[in-house]
């Protein structure tokens, strides 16, 4: 860049000389031409100071410096195409801009954005599943995501597990909660096999450094579990604690009685209101009528929820009940837990 910068000054420095030497050096010819060279010198490193703060635009692919020059003048970020388009011959790069959609703000200088456009450096869009978040609704987020490239027929469990390369049987659980960046018409294919892929490696991790003597025979259980803390969680503080309990039950296989497997068997028969008669109605995932684990994860567990499940605390307690204020009150026994209920919930 610095020879080229210097072949540009060096262009314009003979050019004022040139026009110097035809006005015969009066006074005044010097002086406006002395305020040309300060005007084209200094024209590369000045910021553009537009109007917006910030401008989005869309480069197509094959647009020369011409097509883009008028482009960058329709949308208020030059004022004028000469010094672009000669700025952008003296670097050698009026035929090397990349197609994109680009943003800019107002701070940046004529040189700054070339290399923009040349080197490529588009706008990063995000998009973000949220701890807790069905598979069901991540899916509808990407869907309904304008930047993504739709490549994907059909969003059933089948088309996704054959995506992610996935021997599970269920995609519930499988994609991880996160905020992810992308450039404008990423497939929705690549932003699936990533939440995957970063699902798989957290919970690879997480399961290396498990405590010992957890009743799970495998991370898919450890999953489960993860999920089913996620949905309980009021306060990310508890989860361990919530963990530490859901384990005690499976190592006195105890039934793991959680609400919220409940709520995610009933599906879309769910009102909002949880009734004494849903609990009995059995379902895969009606961890009151069934013993051990609901048959798949129920929700998108964030990384507070698999280290608890994988490291729970050491508790003696079997129960627990929200007390209305995010939190929970835990119970070693039976009698203490009905105490609690009569206090939290039907006292109410």
């Amino acid at each position: 860049y610095q020879k080229k910068l210097t072949v540009y000054l060096m262009k314009k420095i003979k050019l004022i000389s040139n026009l110097v030497s035809f006005t015969k050096g009066s006074k005044e010819a010097i002086l406006f031409w002395l305020i040309v060279l300060i005007w084209f010198l200094s024209y590369p490193f000045l910021p553009l100071n537009f109007s917006e703060e910030k401008v989005s635009f869309e480069i197509e692919n094959g647009s020369n410096i011409s097509k883009i020059s008028k482009q960058l003048i329709d949308t208020d970020i030059l004022k004028d195409s000469f010094r672009f388009r000669l700025l952008s011959l003296a670097y050698g790069k009026s035929e090397s801009f990349k197609r994109g959609q680009y943003e800019v703000n107002k701070s940046i200088t004529p040189l700054e954005l070339l290399n923009t456009l040349s080197n490529g450096k588009e706008i990063l869009y995000s998009i973000t599943f949220i701890e807790g978040q069905t598979v069901k609704k991540i899916l509808d987020t990407i869907k309904r995501n304008k930047y993504l490239k739709k490549t994907i027929k059909s969003y059933d469990d089948d088309t996704i597990l054959k995506l992610i390369k996935s021997d599970y049987k269920y995609a519930e659980g499988l994609l991880f909660p996160e905020s992810y960046y992308f450039y404008k018409d990423t497939s929705d294919a690549e932003v699936i096999r990533n939440s995957f892929g970063i699902m798989i490696k957290k919970l690879d991790d997480a399961w290396i450094k498990r405590a010992p003597n957890l009743p799970y025979k495998n991370k898919y259980e450890a999953l489960i579990i993860a999920s089913m803390i996620e949905k309980e969680l009021g306060k990310r503080s508890e989860a361990r604690m919530i963990a530490g309990v859901f384990v005690n039950r499976l190592k006195l296989n105890m039934k793991l009685q959680s609400d919220p497997t409940v709520i995610y068997g009933m599906g879309e028969k769910y009102s909002g209101n949880l009734r004494h008669i849903d609990l009995k109605a059995d379902t895969p995932f009606n961890t009151y009528t069934r013993f051990g684990y609901p048959k798949s994860p129920i929700c998108s567990p964030g990384i507070d929820a698999i280290e608890a499940a994988l490291n729970p605390s050491s508790t003696k307690a079997l129960y627990f009940v929200a007390k209305g204020d995010r939190t929970h009150y835990f119970s070693n026994t039976l009698k203490q837990h009905n105490a609690a209920v009569r206090k939290y919930q039907i006292g109410k």
